[in-house]
C-alpha cells in the first residue's frame, strides 16, 4: 500500500469523533477480524498489540551475554554494562536492560516470552515501507491492500458493517488508540473498529463532558456539536457503559500523563473490565528511531531508549497487574512489536541505524514463558552492514496468535497469511501442556567451515516437511537450499559454494516447531 492509499483508506474509516478519556473515538468499518473474533469458543479473548514505532535496537534490549565481548567491540559506545544487565531466571546466555525490571520480573513468573530475532526476508529500511510490511503481513516485495487481521473478518462477515451493531454483537470489532486506524485492520472494502486518539477525551467522554469552549454564540454552536457527535456515535453507548461499569484496580499505573504508554493500557484493561466485547487493542509508543544520543555517554545504561525501555516494562506490569486484580488476567495476551531492529555495530554518534530482525515480547498469564531461539550471531568484526539476522518470521508469530489463541481453522489461516508458516508455542495449549521448540532436533551445522568451493550441511528432523535457505549479511534470501519431507533422522546435503563471495551468511532451517539459525563463512 502506498502512503496515499494509506492515508485515504485511514481517513475514510472514521466519522464523527468521540471523546474518550483523552482520546477521541473514530469508527472503522469493516473488518474480518472483528467477525473472527466473535466466534464461538474464543469470544472472551482479547489480544492487546503494542507498536514501538520508529525500530527498537533489540541488541540492547536483550542482550547476548553469550556473545558479550564481540558485542562490546561492536558497539563500545553503547553497549549495556555486563555488570548492569539483568539476569533472566533459567538461563546465563541472556539478560535485558536495566530499564526492563518490572519485565524481568514478570518473565521470571513464566509470564513472559521473548522471541529472538523476529523479522522477514529481504528487509526493507524505511520506515513506513517496513511498517506497511508488519501490519499487511505481506511479501516484502508485494504491496497488499488489506491487513492481516483485516483478511479475516473479510472472509467470515461479509456484511460488515451492514447490520451492525446488533444484540449478538453491540461493540466494536477493534479499538486503536491512536489518532489514525491501522492498515491491520483493513478489509477489502474499508477498516473496522474505532481510534480513541488520547486520554483525556477518553475520560471527557465518559463523564458526559467536552473541551471548554468560549462563552460566545461561535462558542455555544462548538460545544453542542462536540455534544451530538459523541451521542450520535454508534457505539458510543456501549463503549461508555463498558467504561462505568468497572474501575482499575491495580495502584502500579503512573501519573497520568508521565508514562503515555501506560495511559493507553489503563484504559484497554478498563474496557475489557467492563465487558466491552471488542476483541483487539492496539496501543503504540513512538522515539525508537535513535540515530543519535541513544544512551548517555559515560552511562550508556541511561538515556533516551533507557527511558522509553522503562516506559514499556512499568506500563505492562501495571497492565498486567490490573488485569490480574481485576479477575481477567486469563482472557488477555499482549505483545510488543517494531518495524525493524537496528544494525549491530553502532556508529559515532551515540545512536545505531536501521537494521533487520529484533527481539518482541509477548505477555500474560496463558504464555509459556521463556526465551524462544538463540541468541543473534555478533561477528568478531562487525561491519557496518552487518544485521542480526532473521530466525522467526514475524508471520510465524501470527499464525501462532491466529491459530493457538483465536482458534482459527487451517483453511483460514492460509488465507489469512497467504501461505503456510510454522508456528512457535508460545501459548500455553488446552490441557495446560508446554510445547517445546524441539530442541534436541534440528542440529544445524556445515563442514568444513569456513568453507571454499563447497561445504556439506547437517541436519536432524522429527520425519516433517525442512526447508533451509541462506541468507546474506543484510538480511536479503539468496537461495532456498531445500524443502522437502525427510523422514526421522540426521541427514547431509552439499552446497556449491563457488559463486558466492567472500564473507560471512546465515542458513535457517524451519521444520514443525523447530527453528535454527547457523552461520557460513567463505573465505578464498
Amino acid at each position: 500500500m502506498n502512503r496515499k492509499e494509506f492515508l485515504g483508506k485511514s481517513l475514510s474509516a472514521g466519522i464523527l469523533p468521540v471523546m474518550l478519556g483523552g482520546f477521541s473515538v473514530k469508527t472503522f468499518s469493516d473488518s474480518p477480524l472483528v467477525a473472527f473474533l466473535n466466534k464461538a469458543g474464543n469470544e472472551d479473548r482479547v489480544l492487546v498489540l503494542i507498536q514501538l514505532n520508529g525500530g527498537n535496537d533489540g541488541l540492547n534490549t536483550v542482550i547476548p551475554l553469550d556473545q558479550y565481548s564481540k558485542l562490546m567491540a561492536a558497539r563500545q559506545n553503547i553497549a549495556i554494562p555486563e555488570t548492569k544487565v539483568l539476569s533472566l531466571t533459567g538461563t546465563s546466555a541472556t539478560g535485558l536492560h536495566p530499564a526492563l525490571a518490572e519485565m524481568r520480573n514478570l518473565y521470571n513468573n513464566g509470564k513472559v516470552s521473548i522471541i529472538q530475532s523476529v523479522g522477514y526476508p529481504n528487509p526493507d529500511y524505511s520506515h513506513f515501507r517496513s511498517t506497511d510490511i508488519w501490519l499487511s503481513a505481506s511479501d516484502s516485495n508485494v504491496n497488499e491492500n488489506t491487513g492481516w487481521m483485516g483478511r479475516f473478518l473479510d472472509k467470515k462477515y461479509p456484511s460488515y458493517p451492514t447490520g451492525y451493531p446488533n444484540s449478538n454483537y453491540p461493540d466494536p470489532p477493534a479499538i486503536q488508540i491512536g489518532p489514525m486506524v491501522s492498515p491491520a485492520f483493513q478489509g477489502n472494502a474499508v477498516s473496522l473498529g474505532m481510534s480513541i486518539t488520547d486520554p483525556t477525551t477518553f475520560y471527557q467522554f465518559v463523564n458526559g463532558t467536552v473541551d471548554t469552549a468560549p462563552a460566545t454564540p461561535a462558542g455555544h454552536e462548538l460545544t453542542f456539536v462536540r455534544l451530538v457527535a459523541q451521542q450520535t456515535q454508534q457505539y458510543a453507548g456501549s463503549i461508555k457503559a463498558a467504561a462505568i461499569a468497572a474501575t482499575n484496580k491495580s495502584t502500579l499505573y503512573p501519573t497520568a500523563g508521565s508514562n503515555t504508554l501506560a495511559d493507553q493500557l489503563k484504559i484497554v484493561a478498563q474496557l475489557i473490565a467492563g465487558g466491552l466485547k471488542t476483541r483487539v487493542y492496539m496501543v503504540n509508543l513512538g522515539g525508537f528511531d535513535n540515530h543519535s544520543a541513544q544512551v548517555v555517554s559515560g552511562a550508556t545504561e541511561l538515556g533516551t531508549h533507557a527511558g522509553l525501555l522503562q516506559k514499556i516494562s512499568v506500563a505492562v506490569n501495571a497492565f498486567q497487574n490490573d488485569l490480574e486484580l481485576l479477575g481477567i488476567d486469563n482472557r488477555v495476551l499482549g505483545m510488543t512489536f517494531s518495524e525493524f531492529g537496528r544494525r549491530i555495530k553502532s556508529n559515532d554518534s551515540l545512536g545505531t541505524d536501521h537494521g533487520a530482525a529484533a527481539p518482541l515480547f509477548i505477555f500474560g498469564k496463558k504464555v509459556n514463558g521463556g526465551v524462544y531461539g538463540a541468541n543473534p550471531f555478533i561477528p568478531t568484526t562487525a561491519g557496518n552492514n552487518d544485521n542480526v539476522p532473521m530466525a522467526f518470521d514475524f508471520r510465524a508469530v501470527y499464525a501462532t496468535l491466529l491459530k493457538d489463541w483465536f482458534e482459527v481453522s487451517d483453511t483460514d489461516l492460509t488465507a489469512v497469511l497467504f501461505k503456510q508458516f510454522n508456528r512457535v508455542p508460545f501459548i500455553q495449549t488446552a490441557t495446560g501442556v508446554k510445547e517445546t521448540m524441539g530442541a534436541g532436533s534440528g542440529v544445524l551445522d556445515n563442514y568444513p567451515n569456513p568453507a571454499n568451493t563447497q561445504t556439506t550441511i547437517r541436519f536432524t528432523c522429527n520425519g516433517e516437511r525442512v526447508c533451509i535457505k541462506l541468507f546474506d549479511n543484510t538480511g536479503k534470501e539468496l537461495m532456498e537450499i531445500l524443502n522437502n519431507v525427510y523422514p526421522c533422522g540426521t541427514h547431509e546435503l552439499e552446497l556449491n559454494t563457488e559463486s558466492f563471495k567472500t564473507g560471512m551468511y546465515y542458513y535457517q532451517l524451519q521444520s514443525g516447531n523447530i527453528h535454527k539459525t547457523n552461520t557460513l563463512l567463505i573465505s578464498r
